[in-house]
């Protein structure tokens, strides 16, 4: 048997599908909106990292990425130096966080997985910031805890 369906009904039903892919593309282009980047050094590696700096940037992170081209990262700047923790909700790449003190000292650097929930990850001090790379980016170029990153901005104070 053949349904028919109206022609105004089959129109608005066009439009509110329409509507709702244009919606869905500007929600995921939202969260991957373009943040502020700085050129951090590690030695003689340089690192473009996004900066978030404002709370909703920080809550949302390296969520949704499907990957970080090569050298880049996020750097999170907190309002104050405390003891903070990262995890992985909604994140899809495996990730390390270092853990920066004011004056570019890593203190630990942490291994984290995808969409791991049941984890946090915390500096072992109050630090200010918190670097996350690709998984092993740190490791493989032999920087670890006490090694020192360079030009950091600075954190409110």
């Amino acid at each position: 048997m053949l349904i028919r369906m109206p022609t105004r009904l089959l129109s608005t039903l066009l439009v509110l599908l329409a509507t709702a892919a244009v919606a869905a593309a500007t929600n995921v282009a939202a969260q991957t909106a373009t943040l502020p980047t700085v050129q951090l050094t590690a030695g003689i590696h340089l690192i473009t990292a996004e900066v978030a700096a404002r709370d909703p940037d920080r809550v949302r992170g390296l969520m949704f990425r499907q990957g970080l081209p090569a050298n880049h990262g996020m750097l999170f700047v907190f309002d104050r130096k405390a003891v903070h923790c990262m995890w992985m909700r909604n994140t899809l790449i495996p990730l390390s966080v270092a853990f920066v003190e004011d004056d570019g000292t890593i203190v630990n650097i942490e291994e984290m997985q995808p969409r791991d929930e049941r984890s946090r990850h915390c500096a072992r001090q109050p630090v200010r910031y918190a670097l996350e790379m690709a998984q092993g980016w740190f490791a493989s170029r032999g920087i670890g805890p006490g090694s020192k990153l360079g030009r950091l901005p600075p954190g409110p104070r």
